[in-house]
């Protein structure tokens, strides 16, 4: 006698059927939809909005450790990669889906409801004030964060050796020499004198280094340029 095929269907109704009111398990389904989209509502309300909150209530035994990060590193990151440190309300990039699932995961894991979100990005992606790699931070309080997602590509490799002459004001003298020594040494020869010597060499370069040293001023004024120590956790354009 030949065993009846097995209905996987069937056996996963008679399954659902036995744990749950068939009855009345369209409105279960739909009140879970529904706590759902208001949990998400919620988290993207607390994102766009201005908090007070400098803490949440984590349960430690469920933390990764590798994912506490301290004020002070934050702000060398940000210095040396010319990024922002802003409250989440300033971001103006869409936060992703992965961001929700991930802020969801972790109010279930610690049993309650996260606020005041910061985020580490470059100064293009918030929504600043006129006076590449974004990284979710939520206050643990005693300028301790826990990082909670982290999206988008990677920065370049060179940003931070690019960003470091805008680190301070003797960084940014350094790129002043080079620009200028590099321009000297585009000169062609005998364009001011038939003979060169050292002391055109010198005097070359010195109206290089002013004019150079001009030209940066004056785009660091009229467009409200700041050192990366100055800006970091700055909401302000031009801070």
């Amino acid at each position: 006698m030949l065993l009846p095929r097995t209905n996987i269907e069937r056996e996963l109704s008679t399954l659902r059927n036995k744990e749950f009111d068939s009855s009345t398990w369209r409105k279960q389904v739909f009140n879970v939809f529904r706590q759902e989209t208001t949990h998400e509502q919620q988290i993207l309300q607390n994102i766009e909005t201005s908090s007070q909150v400098t803490h949440n209530i984590f349960d430690f035994d469920q933390l990764e450790t590798n994912k506490i990060y301290h004020l002070d590193q934050i702000k060398k990151i940000c210095v040396n990669y010319r990024l922002r440190f802003l409250d989440s309300k300033y971001f103006k990039g869409k936060l992703p889906p992965s961001a929700i699932s991930a802020i969801k995961n972790l109010e279930k894991k610690h049993e309650t409801a996260l606020e005041g979100f910061k985020i580490v990005a470059p100064s293009k992606l918030f929504k600043l004030e006129n006076a590449d790699d974004p990284l979710l931070f939520a206050p643990m309080g005693n300028d301790y964060f826990y990082l909670v997602h982290k999206w988008g590509n990677d920065l370049n490799p060179l940003r931070k050796y690019l960003m470091w002459f805008f680190k301070s004001f003797e960084n940014l003298l350094i790129l002043t020499f080079l620009i200028s020594l590099t321009l000297t040494l585009m000169v062609p020869n005998g364009m001011f004198s038939k003979h060169n010597n050292s002391q055109e060499t010198i005097m070359i370069l010195f109206f290089m280094f002013k004019s150079v040293a001009a030209v940066i001023l004056f785009y660091g004024f009229a467009m409200g340029k700041n050192f990366n120590s100055a800006i970091w956790n700055s909401k302000y354009f031009n801070a």
